[in-house]
């Protein structure tokens, strides 16, 4: 995790959503997800929206980042927006194959996966076709940030997420987008503002009392890439 200079600004911001949304009783990296998320967006719902995995599961995935795992992005402006380090991303080198229905996004998937190999962290915030491809490979991921936004396949993509089984940030909604998801990769890089007030939540596992025991809800940039 990399310590930085927090500009009073940005501190400020912090105070002003923790004024308008409780989020002390969440343990530390899944607040630092959730609040740089809704920061990210200036969108309060999101609280309700997003399905974090445990708390022991982002502080593995923060430890691999740390130890040097390779971090994925499925589009430019995601990895653009990811500050601590360099990710990488292969769309602007995929193709895609309209006869089989491959988009340049799942392309761009597959190329990443030969390249980094199993144990990275992957980011997607764009293209849902790109979350259906990861699925579908052998990525044995650190970690998945499913945020990818639109109205065909991104609800569906995320539900199937989540429903794989992999160690997985995502939510329940249509929305999403590069901003967010990158916001949740820098969350694992350098989780500052939301850990030095400290949280006093049980580990184990994060949900609201009212939320379903199933998924577990914490509280289009572009159009999907062809």
């Amino acid at each position: 995790m990399t310590t930085r200079q927090i500009h009073p600004i940005e501190r400020e911001s912090y105070r002003r959503l923790r004024s308008r949304l409780d989020t002390g009783h969440l343990p530390p990296l899944t607040r630092a997800v959730a609040e740089r998320v809704i920061h990210s967006s200036a969108d309060l719902s999101y609280l309700d929206d997003l399905v974090i995995a445990d708390e022991a599961v982002l502080r593995a995935a923060a430890e691999a980042l740390a130890a040097g795992a390779p971090l994925v992005a499925d589009v430019e402006m995601v990895a653009a927006g990811i500050t601590a380090r360099r990710a990488l991303c292969r769309v602007r080198d995929a193709k895609g194959d309209p006869a089989t229905g491959l988009t340049r996004s799942a392309a761009a998937i597959r190329m990443a996966l030969d390249e980094v190999g199993q144990g990275a962290v992957w980011v997607i915030g764009c293209a849902p076709t790109a979350l259906e491809e990861l699925l579908l490979l052998d990525a044995r991921p650190a970690l998945v940030i499913g945020l990818p936004v639109g109205f065909v396949g991104a609800a569906e993509s995320k539900a199937a997420l989540r429903a794989s089984g992999l160690p997985a940030v995502s939510n329940i909604s249509e929305k999403g987008g590069s901003a967010v998801a990158a916001a949740a990769a820098n969350a694992l890089l350098y989780p500052d503002l939301s850990t030095e007030t400290g949280s006093d939540a049980s580990p184990d596992h994060t949900r609201l009392d009212h939320a379903p025991l199933d998924h577990a809800p914490l509280a289009q940039d572009v159009l999907d890439a062809s």
